[in-house]
Order: structure tokens, then C-alpha cells, then sequence
């Protein structure tokens, strides 16, 4: 298992799926939400709409028993005073719950109430007391019947308010005489019709009757459609997600296998390359311009830096065996013909090579610990000061010098490369080496020229080459290893600074060394 998620392949895929599982799951659960929401208002208008009906048939002065309540499976109803007497009901309710009144059998005394019912006209009681003037019993028949009528108008509106509808004993929340609320509140429940039970939402809707009898309407709308559509999205999300994710997972490993071909093809070449230690070798550039190709030219470009670093090198070591090889051989002979011939021993040639045997160790030395990336050390100098030191230890050099050119490092290694300039300009020089040392802005500036041949052109940047000697200077009796002008340009690029070789205004070679003046 650790290896095969050590693979990028493997992790690229299992982030790709793992970020659209997240995606998809929070998508359907928004998308399932949203669905039910819809569903959910569409059902709350329903049972709203079927309770606006039945009230508007209170309204309108119908009796309980007249009332048109529908299909109890479609909508539900319950009517109900204000003190939670159910009047009237649908007829195949057998149980609900949620519309906080339990009951679905009206009330036999509130339902036979004619609290509800129309109001008798004045024309009927005319023709009741018109048959005796002054019938007495008649007469009291009916204003018992008016008594009675006003008393259960009162029991039926549930709050003490009488049938001729007292204004001021009205409650302000409920609609006036005739009219229905427009509150509404909504609930959710279950109601059983017929033996099959099922999930409601209800609405609830006050409307005051004719008889100035506020009643409560609730009626329910089914959220069976609800359920079957959030049921049958949430299915096809579960089957579909996996296999949604199976495919993002399939095309993310495909994708990524080609993705990764080239570099799995630079591997395999760096690998052999490492085998066969051959770095000549290239590892192949895809024709995209894409990351991978950048990655192929930057790992050809360090091959060829890394190839021409071990050439060089690998010259180097020869070089230096080379020299070396000379003033050894030469100073072994002169000790084996000393020792057998004490009298022909020639010191003086001895000691001549032991030192030129010392310098070019030193040098070799020096170019090894440049190599390696030594930091000059942190001091600070004046580049004037240590150009008149230079000069005043060799004949035949001018020095002329600015003041105060502090520039940072090596003292001992920028000394060694002023030495080294102006040993080569004496060797080249016909009579006079000038030394020149100036400011230029954040520069200081040191030229050393001679009046001697020059150098060609074309012969300019191979005289910083390491072990390189042009032909007039090809002698070891009067030129060095090669190595001083190498070591001169390594030391001044080592310091943050440049060296250059160009003409002299005599004719000869003008060497300009540049390196950043310290900050005062």
C-alpha cells in the first residue's frame, strides 16, 4: 500500500476523487435540500388552497354538514372552534397527528349547533308571530327560540361573544364576521384514511362566520410526491456517484500515466546515464512546452555544465601531472648525478626547480580550494595601498593610485592576483609596466598595461585558460605553468568582480580588474 501511493500516478488520483466525492456529496445535498424545500412549498400551497376552500364556505354561511370537504387521501380537513371542539371532519379520517387536535369524529353537541348555520330571515319569524296578534305563548315561543339561538351562538364561537357579534368583545387576532384570515400556519404530520397512513402537511386558517363564529380550518395536502422525488434523486445519486467517481478516478490515472511518460523517460535515461557514467548522453525533450520539457532542457543544460566541469577537470589533472612531471624529473637528476658525482652537482639549478616545484603546488592548491567554493574571508583593504606594495617589489612598474578605494576580502588572495598581473606584464614588457588604480561610481578600478607585443584578439579569453601558454611564452624557463592569469580572473570573480584584457594605449596588453568598492 506504501508504495503504490508513493506513486504520483496513485496520489494525483486519489486527490482528484477524493476532491470531486467532496464536490458531488455537497452538489446532492444541495441538490436534495432544494428539491424537498420546492416540494415541501408546493404541498404547504395545496393544504393551504384546500383549507381557503372549506373556509370560504364558513364564510359564506354554509353548514357543517353541508360542507364540501373533498377526498380525506387528497386533503385531510378538520374544523374546529376556537377551544379546540372538532365540528366537522372528513369522513374517512380515521387518525391524525401534527394538527394538534386528535380527534376526527365531530363534536355531536357543537356539530348540531346552528351557530353555523344561516341566519333565519325576518320573514320567517314575521309568519311565526302573524297568525295571532297577540299571542302571548307565541310570542314567548319565540323569544325563548332567540335566547336559545343567542345562547349557543356564544358556546359555539368558544370565547363568550354572543350572536349578535359584540364588536368590543372581538378579539383582535381574529378575521372580522364573513372573512378569513390571511395567516396561515403550517405544521407536518401524519394522517391515517381508509387504513393507510401517511405524511401531511398541514395549514391551519382562521375565518369567523356569518353567526360572528370563529372557527380554525386545517386541512392537509400528501407529501407522498415529496418523498418518491427526494427517494428517487437520492437513489440515482447513490448509483450514479460511484460510478461517476470510477471514471474521474480512470480518465485522472490515464491522464496522469501520459502526463508523466516523459519524465518517467528522463528517469530511465538519467538512470543509464549514472550506469554508464557517460555524460555525453542527453535525456529526451518533449515536443510540449509544458514543465516536464522545461525540466528536460534544465537537466540537459546541468548534464552539459556537469560534462564540461569533469573535462575540465579531468584536463586539469593531467595538466597539473605535466607540469609537475618536469621540475621533478629535472630535480631527481640533478640529485642522482649529485650523488654519484658530488662534484657536478649543480645547486643552484636544484633549488631553482624545488621552487618553481613550490609555486606550481601552491597554485594547484589554490585553484582546488576556488573550486570547492571557498569564501574569501570578510576583511577590508585598500586596493591603492596594496597595488603600490605590489609594485614597489618588482623594477620597472609605475603605480599611480587614487585614495581611500576600500573594497572587501582576501587580502592575501587579491594580493596573489595583482602579483600575478604584474608578473605576466613584466615578462611581456619591453621597459615599463603602469599600474593604474581609480573609482568609478560603486567600482574600483585597477589596470595593469605593459608597452610589450599585446595580445592578439583572438587570443584574449583563452589567456585565462588554466595551463594555457601562447607561443611566445611557451619556454618554462621564462614563463609559468599557465596557471597565474587563471588563478587572477577565479580570485577577481570570487570577490564579486570582473577581469578583462584589451589593448594598451602603447601597444601592449591592458588588463582591467573591477571589484565593488566597500560601503563607507
Amino acid at each position: 500500500m506504501r508504495r503504490l501511493f508513493g506513486s504520483v500516478r496513485a496520489r494525483a488520483t486519489l486527490a482528484a476523487t477524493v476532491v470531486v466525492a467532496v464536490a458531488l456529496a455537497a452538489a446532492g445535498a444541495a441538490v436534495l435540500l432544494s428539491l424537498r424545500a420546492d416540494l415541501v412549498d408546493q404541498a404547504d400551497a395545496q393544504a393551504d388552497s384546500a383549507a381557503r376552500h372549506v373556509a370560504s364556505q364558513l364564510a359564506a354561511g354554509i353548514a357543517y354538514g353541508d360542507l364540501e370537504l373533498g377526498d380525506a387521501e387528497e386533503h385531510p380537513v378538520q374544523v374546529a372552534e376556537e377551544e379546540g371542539r372538532l365540528v366537522a371532519a372528513s369522513e374517512d379520517l380515521e387518525s391524525v397527528d401534527g394538527t394538534g387536535i386528535a380527534a376526527v369524529r365531530p363534536d355531536p353537541v357543537a356539530s348540531l349547533s346552528p351557530s353555523a348555520s344561516p341566519v333565519p330571515s325576518a320573514t320567517a319569524q314575521d309568519d311565526d308571530g302573524g297568525d295571532d296578534d297577540g299571542g302571548d305563548d307565541d310570542g314567548g315561543d319565540d323569544d325563548g327560540e332567540d335566547d336559545n339561538h343567542g345562547r349557543r351562538s356564544g358556546r359555539g364561537g368558544g370565547s363568550g361573544k354572543s350572536g349578535g357579534g359584540d364588536d368590543a368583545a372581538r378579539d383582535d387576532d381574529d378575521p372580522a364576521v364573513g372573512q378569513i384570515s390571511e395567516d396561515v400556519r403550517n405544521s407536518q404530520g401524519t394522517a391515517t384514511v381508509d387504513g393507510d397512513t401517511a405524511a401531511y402537511r398541514f395549514a391551519a386558517v382562521e375565518v369567523t362566520t356569518p353567526q360572528d363564529v370563529t372557527l380554525t380550518v386545517r386541512a392537509g395536502a400528501p407529501l407522498a410526491a415529496e418523498q418518491g422525488a427526494v427517494r428517487t434523486a437520492l437513489t440515482a445519486m447513490l448509483i450514479g456517484l460511484p460510478l461517476l467517481l470510477a471514471t474521474v478516478a480512470g480518465v485522472t490515472w490515464r491522464v496522469t500515466r501520459r502526463a508523466l511518460r516523459p519524465v518517467e523517460g528522463i528517469r530511465g535515461e538519467m538512470a543509464a546515464i549514472t550506469a554508464s557514467q557517460d555524460l555525453a548522453r542527453r535525456v529526451p525533450v518533449p515536443a510540449a512546452h509544458d514543465e516536464v520539457a522545461r525540466l528536460a532542457r534544465t537537466t540537459n543544460e546541468t548534464l552539459a555544465a556537469l560534462e564540461a566541469s569533469v573535462e575540465r577537470q579531468r584536463r586539469f589533472v593531467a595538466d597539473a601531472s605535466h607540469e609537475l612531471r618536469s621540475p621533478i624529473a629535472s630535480l631527481r637528476t640533478q640529485l642522482e648525478v649529485g650523488a654519484a658525482h658530488p662534484e657536478l652537482l649543480d645547486v643552484a639549478g636544484a633549488v631553482e626547480d624545488t621552487v618553481r616545484l613550490q609555486r606550481l603546488a601552491a597554485d594547484l592548491l589554490l585553484l582546488a580550494r576556488l573550486d570547492a567554493g571557498e569564501r574569501p574571508v570578510d576583511g577590508r583593504f585598500d586596493l591603492g595601498v596594496l597595488a603600490a606594495e605590489e609594485g614597489e617589489r618588482r623594477a620597472g612598474v609605475a603605480v599611480a593610485a587614487e585614495d581611500a578605494l576600500e573594497v572587501s576580502g582576501s587580502r592575501g588572495q587579491v594580493g596573489r592576483l595583482l602579483a600575478n598581473l604584474l608578473d605576466n606584464a613584466l615578462r611581456h614588457a619591453r621597459e615599463r609596466v603602469e599600474v593604474r588604480v581609480r573609482g568609478d561610481g560603486a567600482w574600483a578600478v585597477l589596470t595593469v598595461a605593459d608597452d610589450g607585443d599585446g595580445i592578439p584578439a583572438g587570443q584574449r579569453d583563452r589567456v585565462f585558460e588554466r595551463f594555457v601558454r601562447l607561443d611566445d611564452a611557451r619556454s618554462r624557463d621564462d614563463g609559468g605553468a599557465g596557471l597565474g592569469l587563471a588563478i587572477a580572473r577565479d580570485v577577481a570573480v570570487r570577490h564579486g568582480g570582473t577581469l578583462t584584457v584589451g589593448e594598451a594605449p602603447a601597444g601592449g596588453a591592458l588588463f582591467e580588474l573591477r571589484l565593488p568598492r566597500r560601503a563607507s
